[in-house]
């Protein structure tokens, strides 16, 4: 008679839970579109943009948006559920029925672990595609901007006026590309005239400096002339700035892809302490969900004592932005190599857990 009990009274705080958690979403999905839409309202009637493309734009925005703001709809949804047990004495009822603290939070612990599985493999295979395509909408189609450069294959390529350049890292921190190969083409029959094989080239004082470097020049006989150089400064009319935007797009990509490329560039010798801690909170992230639950089903229940949901709300949402800050302060630190890379990742999700789990030991249960 008692599981019966139990597996209703499970089905009455998922019920509760997730109606919140939609409505919590869906706000902030369209909180969201509302102001960049109108941050980009100029934009795009100075391009002329169709209706047909505004709207393809802020639908491939969606999945990137969800996948940002599904932790803190979780984090809202608990506070507001148990918030409203607790506002209504519905805790204190269970509680007298001889059913504990744990065990009143346990659809939502359940319901976090499912949405922290989902966000992983939502991020890996729906996310990536969509911003790619958002961007290619607004840039392309929009601002009729043609992408000069693109990461596939684990590589950088890159297409200049008069050459095409495969690059394997760009050291964004000390602006030094690594692996460097540039084809100097005739584009109107699409003919190799030199080619530039580098270990890598930095940049110094406005101009690109190349290290340890092959210059192989074809004659009018297509026959190729080698020259060997420790040292060469070689024009290029590209800046750091243009290949940060590619790089960017590097730290985009999925977690399979982050780690086949992690591999590739780890054997040929690069650093990869920026690339490892992105991977690792790649898998770090999703895990919030579940703290987020726990730190917010404790100050809702706390308002049973100290009587104020609005006062637990507004302390739960403050915690949850002091995760997101003690988040990004760890990750700077582990790709600055300040921290290994998986304590860079991890190391918010330590701390917050350890003081979940003080805060719900200490709870009256």
């Amino acid at each position: 008679m008692r599981d019966l009990s139990l597996k209703i009274l499970d089905k009455y705080i998922i019920r509760e839970f997730c109606k919140l958690f939609i409505i919590i979403s869906v706000s902030f999905i369209l909180l969201y579109l509302i102001g960049d839409f109108f941050e980009k309202i100029r934009m795009f009637l100075s391009n002329k943009a169709s209706i047909t493309q505004v709207f393809s734009y802020f639908f491939y925005s969606i999945p990137m948006i969800i996948s940002l703001t599904l932790p803190s709809s979780v984090l809202l949804a608990t506070l507001m559920t148990y918030g409203s047990f607790s506002k209504y004495n519905e805790i204190t009822a269970m509680k007298a029925n001889g059913i504990s603290i744990y065990r009143i939070s346990l659809p939502a612990l359940s319901f976090a672990v499912v949405i922290a599985v989902f966000l992983f493999f939502f991020s890996e295979l729906i996310t990536p595609a969509s911003a790619q395509k958002a961007e290619h909408i607004l840039k392309s189609e929009v601002q009729k901007r043609h992408s000069l450069g693109f990461f596939k294959q684990s590589e950088i390529w890159y297409r200049s006026e008069k050459a095409i350049y495969n690059i394997k890292l760009f050291d964004v921190n000390n602006d030094t590309l690594h692996g460097v190969t540039i084809n100097y083409l005739n584009f109107d029959d699409f003919t190799l005239t030199t080619r530039i094989d580098a270990r890598s080239a930095t940049w110094e004082n406005g101009q690109w400096i190349f290290h340890d470097l092959l210059v192989t020049r074809f004659d009018e006989n297509n026959y190729p002339l080698l020259e060997r150089f420790k040292e060469k400064i070689i024009y290029l009319p590209e800046k750091p700035n243009d290949f940060k935007t590619i790089q960017k797009e590097a730290e985009k990509i999925g977690f399979f892809e982050l780690r086949k490329y992690i591999k590739k560039i780890q054997a040929d010798g690069y650093n990869i302490t920026r690339y490892k801690t992105d991977f690792h909170g790649k898998v770090a992230f999703p895990f919030v969900t579940i703290i987020l639950v726990f730190i917010g089903v404790f100050f809702s229940i706390r308002s049973e004592r100290t009587g104020g949901v609005m006062q637990s709300l507004g302390m739960g949402i403050f915690i949850g932005f002091s995760y997101w800050i003690v988040h990004a302060f760890c990750m700077s630190l582990g790709k600055s190599g300040m921290l290994p890379p998986f304590i860079g990742a991890w190391a918010a999700n330590f701390l917050f857990t350890s003081a979940s789990f003080y805060l719900f030991y200490k709870v009256r249960t």
